[in-house]
């Protein structure tokens, strides 16, 4: 069943308005005729199966027909710290691991981050990413939409780790300490009152260097490694969520 994400605002008692983007969409891509079913999610706090009461230009009307649990979302709550890669490779790293249940994305610039940062591209850059987070969650049934914060200096970045329950560096030189060895033990000493908040640093196409693998863990980050095989950096985010994950439960069964 289609699903669309609108503000707390737009609902109002047993009914909800939908509008902008997504009300032409289910006019004009779905097709949609009253009485249609839709799931709608404000994604904080209410979801709700309603049935398209009235539609007009830029504008659809529905009726509330039941309140839905929110049970979608993992009780550990990842950020994927992404530095700023070619290309579209930052949408592939939304989609996908929006899909797979990441909670926020940072972009940050690191030493060997090759893209041109440009200041005056950021809004808009912005608005695209986080259109792109919105429309993955809702084609996996998300109850939240991921945030997509703005672009952040390495230094900044540093000074982020406290907020974070653990933070795992993601560094190709590691030899020892591979992520799912350090992420078991965390994921069964977790106790309800703890931070469930896991942020997971990816580096660019050139890797990180060694200053900055260094200046991570003195600021508590843990470097770990992905496996023996090198990854692309639109990869690595996708596959240290989906472990991470899958160690605690989450992911692929129980």
């Amino acid at each position: 069943m289609q699903r669309y994400f609108v503000t707390p605002e737009q609902f109002s008692g047993d009914t909800v308005r939908i509008d902008g983007e997504d009300a032409r969409h289910i006019a004009k891509v779905m097709r949609g005729k009253v009485g249609d079913k839709l799931i709608v999610s404000d994604g904080v706090s209410r979801e709700a199966l309603v049935e398209i009461a009235l539609i007009e230009i830029g504008e659809v009307t529905a009726t509330v027909l039941e309140s839905l649990n929110m049970t979608q979302e993992a009780s550990l709550k990842i950020t994927v710290a992404q530095s700023l890669p070619k290309g579209d490779k930052m949408e592939t790293v939304i989609q996908k691991c929006t899909e797979i249940g990441v909670v926020a994305f940072v972009p940050f610039l690191s030493e060997r981050t090759i893209v041109q940062y440009d200041e005056r591209k950021e809004s808009k850059r912005l608005e695209r990413w986080r259109k792109i987070s919105k429309e993955a969650a809702e084609q996996a049934h998300r109850n939240r939409v991921p945030e997509v914060h703005p672009s952040l200096s390495w230094k900044k970045l540093l000074q982020s780790f406290g907020e974070y329950g653990a933070v795992y560096f993601c560094y190709e030189k590691e030899e020892g300490l591979q992520l799912r060895s350090a992420v078991a033990p965390w994921v069964s000493s977790l106790t309800a009152d703890a931070s469930h908040s896991v942020l997971v640093v990816v580096g660019p196409e050139g890797g990180f260097s060694v200053d900055e693998c260094h200046e991570a863990e003195k600021e508590g980050a843990i470097s770990v490694g992905l496996g023996r095989r090198i990854l692309r950096c639109e990869t690595a985010g996708m596959v240290a969520a989906a472990c991470i994950l899958y160690e605690s439960g989450e992911m692929g069964g129980t």
